[in-house]
């Protein structure tokens, strides 16, 4: 029934153009919240609109594609919300906005055009043979990805655009990749930094949420715990910084009915080694 809704809207809406209602933009994503400072807070759900959808625009001549922006399902972070139909069931996708002209959902991403948004593509193998949780990529295009397991042994990878062609993507060392559960990744639009959670010895309690920043010569850094204003003893991660910069947010302890905090992003810098600042 709410597909079928947001269907007929779809087909009524006379071209609507993203570029002039911007429903991106930053500038309304907080929904009159008080922001947050140093001390993590709990993002209030349900205190913000439910009036977060807006149709971007309908794709294929048989209209058997059609997103809405939203901002209800991660208000923090602006998605566009695709519904394809796929052996007669229609299928949803979450593109998430990295600040750029292309947004992915796991193995599939679209890309701004001047009328909305483009049909759903796929970023093809081998990334469309990985059980893919979640995909992050920089404004220079690098990609990075994580994988599922049913025994925690996934990994993270990435994969750089070099002169316009993808190259074939490469696991991070053991600086990142130790441990078990190692998920979610973050990484910086400027690449100065990655966030993701994994369960590791010396941590607080099942997964926790660390950081590595970028060395002067390209390298990645030691993992860093966020540590116990972030961590806790149970499951912690789903961590990212929204687009303006200016906060990040994550799910404590990681169980129903999965609540989000958020905290100044200027957190972050308190973690960089002083060697680095």
């Amino acid at each position: 029934m709410f597909i079928g809704v947001l269907f007929l809207s779809a087909c009524g809406s006379k071209n609507q153009n993203i570029s002039e209602s911007n429903p991106l933009s930053t500038e309304d994503t907080y929904f009159g919240l008080n922001p947050p400072g140093m001390e993590a807070e709990l993002l209030e759900l349900n205190n913000m609109s439910q009036k977060g959808w807006e149709l971007g625009g309908v794709n294929a001549p048989n209209m058997k594609e059609f997103y809405l922006i939203s901002t209800l399902e991660t208000p923090l972070r602006p998605i566009v919300i695709s519904f394809r139909k796929e052996n007669r069931a229609w299928k949803k996708y979450e593109f998430y906005d990295t600040g750029g002209d292309v947004l992915y959902s796991k193995d599939k991403y679209i890309e701004r055009t001047d009328s909305g948004w483009s049909a759903i593509k796929s970023l093809g193998a081998p990334f469309d043979t990985i059980p893919i949780m979640r995909l992050t990529a920089s404004s220079k295009g690098t990609l990075v990805y994580d994988e599922a397991t049913r025994d925690g042994s996934g990994i993270l990878r990435y994969s750089r655009l070099i002169n316009g062609k993808r190259e074939a993507p490469k696991p991070f060392d053991a600086r990142i990749n130790t441990g078990k559960w190692t998920a979610h990744p973050f990484i910086a639009p400027d690449e100065s930094y990655i966030i993701w959670d994994s369960e590791r010895e010396g941590g607080y309690g099942d997964s926790d949420m660390y950081i590595s920043f970028r060395q002067l010569d390209g390298s990645w850094g030691a993992a860093i715990n966020f540590g116990d204003k972030i961590n806790t003893d149970g499951e912690d991660g789903g961590g990212y910084v929204t687009p303006d910069g200016k906060y990040l947010s994550y799910c404590p302890r990681c169980s129903p009915p999965y609540d989000r905090m958020w905290v100044d992003a200027k957190i972050i810098e308190t973690l960089r080694p002083k060697t680095e600042k």
